[in-house]
């Protein structure tokens, strides 16, 4: 394997290209059916919880069915867990006999995975927790200070069998960077954890591999979690998102709180507008299926994605906004306004900058009419009274150029029709400018 680190324009030309990926939180603590930071949350005691490893055999796993379903989604890529806080290794670790080969399952999950992945065409993420809950020096680690020395000895010695024995990796995607004591700077724990020199080590294995920003250290990708906040220009990021409330990345038996596919879709939608990816995550049930208000859910979106899916891979920025209406992405000089919020037979949209050229509904290709008006108002008219689509609607609109926004240098021009217009001279008031602005209650603005 080469040991050139490929540029980040290079390594990220991939990731901008996706939009979507599919995340899976599967492991020990799937048997809890409480999610995945069982052990923690209830403080069960590290042999107490080591005693889940003799009940772990998931017979129905079946990674071909993960990334199958992964596919029907739409999803480019998939990031699957091979150890989460609790210190449990879906991998045959020489460092860690905590794992899913030296005990009753007796199976590689991770090797499962990455060729069930390989073979489905979808790029491979590994997630690692750097935390290990059964060690006291995570926790304390002046006071423990040579099992903290293990920890951190283990860690790189398990990110080195991953990044060697499965062939290429896409994503490495760290977690559990942080110490309980919230107040440690990203700084100080990514000297704990020896972070460059973890990182250095993984990119001379993997040259082309993008790393997150979860171990200490800035790397290739932000990972807003739990919500969609685009980062600046060329930067990789992706908002990792659950399906349920943010409690359960985990199996869950009872989580009645779904997010709907209205919900879902618009989340991708507004990552894409950012020039960001949507990664949604999944919990695989104890024996390794996926509970159906998750498959309904991935399918639908897929179905969708089968349709206006232009709207969302490869798009850029773009500066035009409708936030009353939904989103806009961008492809070159086309926009494609993805509507969440149906307006009725005509769409209005102010402060466009650029002449559109035609406006077509995406899912149909019909016809609208569209013009561009005072206040650079775009207007698509002939729109059908109910929405196309009962989740989101898209208008592909293209335009003379590259769509940009109309810039407001006054404010108040937009009154007469003239917005994007330089100032002139104040408007008339009836007294002399020269004059004492009005003490305060009596002037023109209301008070209160």
């Amino acid at each position: 394997m080469s040991k050139t680190v490929l540029s980040y324009d290079e390594r990220i030309k991939w990731f901008h290209k996706a939009q979507f990926g599919m995340f899976v939180h599967f492991g020990l603590y799937s048997l809890t059916e409480r999610g995945e930071w069982a052990m923690y949350n209830e403080r069960i005691p590290a042999a107490d919880y080591r005693e889940l490893a003799a009940k772990f055999n998931p017979r129905k796993f079946d990674a071909s069915a993960w990334t199958t379903l992964a596919k029907e989604a739409g999803a480019k890529y998939i990031v699957m867990t091979t150890r989460h806080h609790d210190g449990f290794s879906l991998w045959d670790s020489d460092a860690n006999d905590f794992n899913s080969v030296k005990t009753t399952a007796g199976r590689d999950f991770v090797a499962e995975f990455v060729n069930a992945s390989r073979k489905a065409g979808l790029k491979v993420g590994l997630y690692y927790s750097l935390l290990d809950w059964r060690c006291p020096g995570y926790f304390e680690p002046e006071k423990y200070p040579a099992s903290a020395r293990a920890l951190v000895d283990r860690i790189h010695a398990e990110v080195r069998e991953l990044m060697t024995r499965y062939g290429k990796i896409d994503i490495l995607w760290y977690d559990g960077y942080w110490n309980p004591a919230e107040d440690i700077p990203m700084a100080k724990m990514a000297r704990f954890w020896k972070a460059r020199k973890l990182n250095a080590m993984v990119r001379s294995l993997q040259p082309h591999i993008l790393i997150n920003n979860r171990s200490g250290l800035a790397e290739d990708l932000d990972t807003p979690e739990q919500h969609v906040t685009a980062s600046k220009h060329g930067r990789g990021w992706e908002s990792c998102m659950t399906m349920g409330d943010r409690f359960g990345w985990g199996y869950i038996r009872n989580n009645p709180n779904m997010k709907t596919v209205p919900q879902l879709l618009q989340y991708l939608v507004t990552a894409a507008a950012g020039e960001g990816n949507y990664l949604l995550n999944i919990g695989p049930k104890p024996d390794g299926t996926v509970r159906r208000e998750e498959t309904d859910r991935l399918r639908a979106i897929g179905a969708w994605l089968k349709v206006n899916g232009e709207a969302v891979y490869g798009c850029e920025r773009c500066e035009l906004t409708s936030e009353m209406i939904g989103m806009w992405t961008r492809r070159g000089n086309t926009g494609y306004l993805n509507v969440f919020r149906w307006p009725g037979t005509e769409a209005v949209m102010p402060l466009v900058d650029t002449k559109p050229r035609s406006a077509t509904l995406l899912a149909t290709g019909e016809r609208l009419k569209v013009k561009l008006e005072q206040n650079g108002r775009l207007v698509i008219s002939g729109l059908p009274r109910r929405p196309p689509d009962p989740c989101v609607s898209v208008i592909k609109v293209r335009f003379d150029g590259k769509p940009r926004a109309l810039k407001e240098k006054d404010l108040s021009k937009w009154l007469t029709g003239d917005a994007g217009k330089q100032p002139s001279a104040p408007c008339p008031t009836g007294r002399d400018s020269s004059q004492s602005p009005p003490a305060a209650g009596t002037g023109a603005f209301p008070q209160g």
